[in-house]
């Protein structure tokens, strides 16, 4: 009986730690991961840029299509500041990412981390059901403003969604600046 309960005691204290280790908006904490030529890379590194990072499966059919509209927002949004990244966990990525990246023509980094590695980096169990892609969204605070669901149903892999909330933290003022207001003038007199 007293390992029962120290046990669920044990399991709710866990649940809670990931529960609240996937709230946003929290700072983004550093988070490493390696190319296809063995370079690290680390997320931290990308401050002061909005940042869409897509935890992926190489072969997963959605990761690719959410690829296709990370390359297309690069190419419009990549010269205001946007960054987008990938990050495969899948068995066999560090083989499969340089297909991937030729297949979906991907024009930003993406690399590989092990996947307990990831999942409790997204503050999920181990042994927590996800859908792929996992996506997290970056302001250029270094804040994670958006982070999917488990089961994906947020759509934040969406074109347009994405699209929309990148083009929002764009616009936001990057760590310590200040926001014009719409119409006021910076011209001296």
């Amino acid at each position: 009986m007293r390992r029962l309960l120290l046990a669920l005691t044990l399991l709710v204290s866990t649940s809670a730690a990931f529960a609240q280790s996937n709230k946003t908006p929290r700072p983004l904490t550093p988070f490493d991961f390696v190319l296809p030529d063995g370079q690290k890379m680390n997320l931290a590194n990308y401050k002061g840029k909005v940042c869409v990072v897509e935890f992926l499966f190489t072969t997963c059919p959605h990761c690719q299509q959410t690829a296709a509209v990370m390359r297309e927002l690069n190419r419009e949004l990549g010269p205001k500041g946007f960054q987008p990244i990938g990050v495969a966990f899948n068995d066999g990525a560090m083989m499969l990412v340089p297909d991937f990246v030729k297949n979906t023509g991907a024009n930003y980094p993406v690399g590989i981390a092990a996947r307990e590695k990831v999942i409790p980096y997204l503050g999920h169990s181990l042994t927590a059901r996800l859908m792929v892609p996992q996506v997290i969204i970056v302001d250029k605070k270094g804040m994670i403003r958006y982070q999917s669901s488990l089961d994906g149903s947020d759509h934040l892999h969406e074109p347009a969604r994405l699209k929309q909330i990148v083009t929002e933290l764009l616009a936001e003022p990057a760590a310590g600046g200040t926001a014009k207001k719409a119409g006021a003038s910076t011209s001296k007199k």
